[in-house]
């Protein structure tokens, strides 16, 4: 009798642990927000004429490391580096065996300055204008390739999109309402 009672008890909790659990599925798949991308997912974001595939480096540790030890970069292929506020910018290649040409641009989005970036060297590239907010590391020769000079504007609103997308606030990142529209 002890063992059929004892029987009785678990199929009685396992019957209520799966109500339990196949109750809440539904509920818990509604209420999860849509999955954010990473700075490992791409964004295709224009650059004067042409559509850049672009990751996002806008956390810390993320433009710390930027392109460090990747071989494989594509031909359209870039990261862009995000800060919240105009400033001058310096970059190295530590690590970094991909040679690489930088874009630094304005708060406004456009182009400013283009530098050649040589694998692992250590010695920094800086802009000379202090009122830089994005950089952006592509392929060397990839801006004279493709005729992207000074001027060229950066699309704003799709890098807007982007940072939504990964569950960032563009307004923490110096964006109004304004570029939205």
């Amino acid at each position: 009798m002890k063992n059929a009672n004892l029987h009785w008890w678990s199929v009685l909790l396992a019957a209520v642990g799966l109500s339990l659990s196949l109750g809440g599925c539904g509920k818990k798949q509604a209420e999860n927000p849509a999955a954010y991308k990473s700075i490992s997912d791409y964004f295709p974001i224009k650059v004067g004429e042409r559509v850049v595939q672009m990751q996002l480096a806008v956390l810390p540790w993320e433009m710390q490391h930027g392109l460090m030890g990747r071989r494989d970069l594509g031909t359209d292929q870039g990261m862009i580096f995000i800060y919240a506020a105009p400033t001058r910018m310096s970059f190295y290649m530590r690590n970094t065996p991909t040679p690489l040409d930088i874009g630094f641009f304005s708060a406004d989005g456009q182009l400013r300055e283009v530098y050649q970036m040589y694998p692992f060297d250590e010695r920094t590239v800086n802009s000379r204008s202090t009122t830089i907010q994005f950089a952006l590391e592509m392929n060397q020769g990839w801006f004279k390739a493709n005729d992207v000079k000074a001027g060229a504007q950066l699309d704003l609103k799709a890098l807007v999109a982007a940072l939504k997308a990964r569950g960032l606030s563009p307004e923490a990142y110096g964006f109004r309402e304004r570029n939205e529209q």
